[in-house]
């Protein structure tokens, strides 16, 4: 396998799900900060902005777990 297929592939191998699933969960400090300030400025638009934003985080890891567990031995990378 080239390289340049082992790069495409990357994404849905086990590291590139690992390196999505950190990413994501880097982003809920952005939301964290973001529903911090909406509450000391009791500004209620950006709450639900920020809480939504959260819910998405909350989903979009819940979808990189499942695709983890549906990788098992078919990792990309190895194989």
């Amino acid at each position: 396998m080239s390289a340049l297929n082992k790069a495409k592939g990357f994404k849905k191998s086990r590291s590139g799900t690992y390196l999505s699933m950190a990413t994501t969960a880097f982003s809920a400090l952005s939301v964290a900060k973001q529903i911090k300030r909406a509450r000391a400025e009791q500004d209620t638009l950006r709450l639900v902005d920020a809480t939504v934003s959260a819910v998405a985080i909350v989903t979009g890891l819940a979808i990189l777990y499942r695709e983890l567990k549906r990788l098992g031995d078919d990792d990309v990378l190895l194989g």
